[in-house]
């Protein structure tokens, strides 16, 4: 059966590879982000089966204009994957003001980015989710071991309540909410120009696998929790991170 997926930060990294991965069994996907270009790109990459909507999710009408193109071309949405976020720590370091101004303006952005996103896109298409759906939360191994500034990790595991609360709300439709929670996964937009090869030795290092995560296992991971077999896998925050949270 074809279903319906929505991937918000749907363009690059673990986004696209989810979309990809969805694609590939023959389901519809609607990439979902803010730049026009990465979204057309990543479309035609993937074919027929998808399709983009440019929004800011940060905004209602971001979310708005996601749900109508999904009511609109596909009536109901089977999978809703809340995959964008960032660290506006690390993405935009020189907008940071000074003080006790740039702790707020910190913490206010990264909620905006990971909770207020999520929520967004997961409410505006609440009303279309089929029976039987699934809807996906991504969190980080930051909400587990702190993120540095306090606000990053804070606002990811603000999802992991969201998820729970969702489960309950939706699970006697047979809809089911987790949450993934990657540790360090290479080739994603998530540290702007990279980081540094110390930096990344440092977090292959404190993996028991001794190898970095990639966007195709999230990919996996997510579609096996979106899959029937997953269909008992509720109200749970799967961590993705070859052991990195455990030590040694």
């Amino acid at each position: 059966m074809t279903r319906t997926v929505v991937v918000s930060g749907g363009g690059t990294g673990i986004g696209y590879a989810v979309a990809e991965r969805f694609a590939a069994d023959g389901d519809q996907v609607i990439l979902v982000g803010r730049r026009e270009d990465v979204l057309t790109e990543a479309a035609r990459k993937i074919g027929d089966q998808a399709s983009h909507v440019v929004a800011d999710l940060t905004e209602i009408e971001g979310a708005e204009r996601v749900a109508k193109h999904a009511a609109d071309h596909h009536g109901t949405v089977d999978v809703i994957v809340a995959n964008a976020g960032g660290n506006i720590g690390i993405q935009a370091p020189e907008q940071v003001p000074e003080g006790l101004a740039g702790v707020s303006w910190l913490w206010t952005e990264n909620l905006r980015l990971n909770v207020i996103t999520a929520v967004h896109l997961v409410e505006g298409l609440k009303p279309h989710i089929a029976d039987d759906g699934r809807i996906l939360l991504f969190s980080s191994i930051a909400a587990y071991r702190g993120s540095g500034s306090g606000s990053y990790a804070a606002s990811k595991a603000a999802l992991h309540p969201y998820a729970i609360d969702l489960s309950t709300e939706l699970g006697p439709r047979g809809i089911t909410a987790n949450v993934i929670a990657p540790g360090y996964i290479q080739d994603t937009e998530f540290f702007g120009a990279g980081i540094s090869e110390q930096r990344r030795a440092w977090n292959i290092d404190l993996t028991h696998s001794k190898r970095p995560g990639t966007p195709a296992d999230i990919a996996a991971l997510a579609h096996w929790l979106a899959a029937p077999e997953g269909g008992n896998v509720t109200a749970q925050i799967i961590q993705s991170n070859g052991g990195a949270l455990a030590g040694r």
